[in-house]
């Protein structure tokens, strides 16, 4: 299944902006140019999954910067607004719990929304201490943009599977987080009882 996946994701590197010329060069995740596999580290030789993950989850990233690039936004930002855009106003501490970050980095994404006009604070009318983050009017159009780039995405991540490869990826890579959650609390827990 996996091998399949890896066959099937294509990502493209664009070169030599500065001379107004493009050369896209395409390949396959864990894939070199002309069909060779990349070589796995000999120290991830006990990991081929992990660094299966590791190496799309990186592509995946590139890919959606490269796409969110138009919009201005970095990506993770968009995941802010989509969870503002479902939710209404949020406390910063909220966002940091539900985006699973710290507070520096929500922070340093709430100012630059915030500068680019796509968010704003008000007072938190329950708690005189603490503001709501809430998305502006102007953030109406980027959502339409942003759906139309996480459906792109989409199509340029699981490429031609078939509907029941792509239930069928989707089923695994939810059990794979399940079990990164499982092992995230309990390591957390081991540690806390450490200490």
């Amino acid at each position: 299944m996996f091998e399949q996946l890896r066959s099937n994701v294509l990502y493209s590197q664009r070169c030599n902006h500065s001379t107004g010329s493009t050369v896209v060069r395409t390949g396959t995740v864990g894939r070199r140019q002309g069909g060779e596999a990349v070589e796995q580290p000999s120290a991830a030789i006990g990991g081929p999954v992990s660094h299966a993950i590791f190496r799309v989850a990186r592509l995946h990233r590139m890919l959606a910067g490269s796409l969110l690039r138009p919009t201005g936004l970095y990506p993770g930002q968009e995941l802010l607004m989509m969870h503002l855009w479902d939710h209404g106003p949020q406390r910063q501490s909220q966002l940091v719990s539900v985006l699973d970050s710290d507070a520096p980095t929500v922070t340093r994404t709430v100012q630059r929304l915030e500068r680019a006009g796509f968010v704003r604070r008000r007072p938190d009318p329950t708690d005189a201490r603490a503001s709501l983050i809430e998305p502006t009017p102007a953030s109406r159009h980027l959502r339409e943009q942003i759906e139309q780039i996480w459906q792109q995405l989409e199509q340029l991540t699981v490429g031609p599977l078939d509907p029941a490869d792509h239930s069928s990826a989707l089923g695994i890579l939810e059990q794979l987080e399940r079990n990164l959650v499982t092992a995230t609390t309990a390591r957390a827990c081991d540690d806390e009882g450490a200490n």
